[in-house]
């Protein structure tokens, strides 16, 4: 059972997700485990503590429409006492060969896939991906945090890769994810908008994402999905891969859960989740923010069915609002 450490004093506006003892308590019988999936309970909607090596071979074969995976990367990091080594560019794809075709097996016949990377991995993880599936496009992200390298380009853009299994027969619709961009320059024609509206907060444009996407704010304090977790994923960029290539009532698997980010999102945009994670303390977290979810859908930085971008005024007060 994962230990609670005491509550820290939190400034006002400081929402970072804290777990009692006592909530732990309450949250640990949900948790699957190796031991229950070996009786064949339900899946569908389940946070599973444990080792994925072991535990895919528990799950049944092709159940996911949508796969979501953000390993750990080719980096030294402590997942709070769960500790990842980095390695040399081989024996990190033997890391990776060692379970990412278990995990395709999981995949329905015309379901998508996305994985995650920085620079020094993406090379790895294309390589892994084209050996399985069929890749449709790298997306690259900007990461804006932190203060940057003296001696070095600050590190500022990470990849996710977009693959599947039939590249006749999957699922995306790009509608679900316009984005609604200021227009500086409004133009005319014939002395109306042409491709954009008039609002009390500016003037606004519906467009089309591309591959780059500049309008994600990475979770920190002030934002009620914030965990301790050092490598979350923000809830706008999982809604972005959710909504794109899956149907409501669809399943989505997540093999290297961490704080529980594609599991909520699933959750919050009518999908179903299955997510795999070997830090229980985790696996606690995404189990209270799911228990949230129940109460508060929204995400920062979508609403009204479209994507805004970051820090804009009206993406904020819609958020306040909601």
């Amino acid at each position: 059972m994962a230990k609670q450490t005491a509550a820290r004093t939190k400034a006002p506006r400081n929402r970072t997700l804290t777990l009692s003892q006592e909530e732990a308590d309450l949250l640990q019988p949900r948790l699957l485990t190796e031991t229950d999936l070996k009786s064949r309970p339900e899946i569908i909607d389940k946070t599973i503590h444990g080792n994925l090596l072991r535990i895919l071979g528990l799950l049944p074969d092709q159940f996911a429409d949508l796969i979501i995976i953000d390993p750990p990367y080719n980096l030294t990091k402590d997942f709070h006492g769960t500790k990842f080594s980095a390695r040399s560019e081989s024996d990190y794809d033997v890391f990776l060969a060692s379970w990412f075709p278990e995990v395709c097996k999981k995949l329905k016949d015309n379901g998508s896939l996305y994985i995650c990377g920085d620079w020094k991995c993406t090379a790895a993880l294309q390589r892994a991906v084209e050996k399985e599936l069929t890749i449709l496009n790298r997306i690259t992200w900007q990461r804006e945090k932190g203060r940057g390298a003296k001696a070095n380009w600050k590190n500022s853009m990470e990849d996710i890769w977009f693959a599947v299994k039939n590249p006749d027969n999957y699922y995306f619709n790009v509608d679900a994810v316009m984005m609604k961009r200021r227009v500086l320059a409004p133009y005319k024609e014939n002395g109306k908008p042409k491709d954009w509206t008039s609002e009390s907060e500016g003037n606004f444009r519906l467009t089309h994402p591309s591959n780059f996407w500049d309008d994600i704010s990475v979770p920190f304090w002030s934002m009620p999905e914030n965990t301790d977790h050092p490598t979350q994923k923000p809830e706008k960029l999982i809604a972005k891969l959710i909504l794109a290539s899956s149907q409501p009532g669809g399943i989505i698997f997540d093999p290297f859960l961490g704080s529980g980010t594609t599991s909520v999102v699933a959750k919050k945009l009518d999908r179903h989740y299955c997510g795999v994670e070997i830090n229980e303390q985790y696996c606690l977290w995404a189990e209270k923010r799911l228990q949230m979810a129940e109460h508060d859908s929204a995400i920062q930085g979508y609403s009204d069915g479209v994507f805004w971008e970051r820090n804009s005024l009206a993406e904020q007060r819609k958020v306040k609002k909601g």
